[in-house]
């Protein structure tokens, strides 16, 4: 898992945003499918790990600029369709702005019916939940059975599969 956040990260570093914003938004349902009992992902599992881990960096006193509920449309639009609009979302579309195309920073801002975020913030919210949420499941029965099938990466192969070179599987 650490693995995985630390290639996000990467490419980050490299301005590779797609990917990185691709692979952040599946990190809440990889947490609750690796939390769960069925070790299965869902829309309330989703929900849920976004509120508690990332939600409360995106609320402003009583408004939520953007929910558990908000961020999961948002992936499934993004993650299933390609799309930025989902007609479920509370938002018309979210936008993210490229780090370093201005000196200002732009984030949490609603413009007309869009919420605007800054794909950099939001990629190190979700990977420094991932990050707490580890420090306390880590150890537990049930993620540990889950982390058993979890893919990763094995530098000099996977027996009986392939040996001597690096295997996603």
């Amino acid at each position: 898992m650490r693995d995985l956040l630390e290639q996000i990260e990467r490419g980050l570093d490299q301005n590779l945003y797609y990917l990185a914003l691709f692979a952040a938004l599946s990190l809440p349902d990889i947490c609750g499918a690796l939390d769960s009992d069925d070790g299965e992902a869902d829309r309330s599992k989703y929900i849920s790990w976004f509120d508690e881990y990332v939600g409360d960096g995106y609320k402003s006193g009583t408004q939520a600029f953007l929910s558990g509920d908000d961020c999961y449309y948002f992936r499934c639009g993004i993650l299933h369709q390609g799309s930025s609009h989902n007609p479920k979302s509370g938002y018309s579309r979210i936008l993210f702005v490229e780090p370093g195309a201005t000196t200002n920073v732009f984030h949490c801002n609603i413009m007309n019916d869009a919420l605007n975020i800054d794909v950099r913030i939001f990629c190190k919210d979700i990977i420094n939940g991932v990050r707490v949420w580890l420090g306390k499941v880590e150890g537990t029965t049930k993620f540990s059975s889950n982390m058993a099938k979890f893919i990763r990466r094995y530098p000099r192969g996977l027996s009986p599969y392939i040996g001597g070179i690096p295997v996603i599987g």
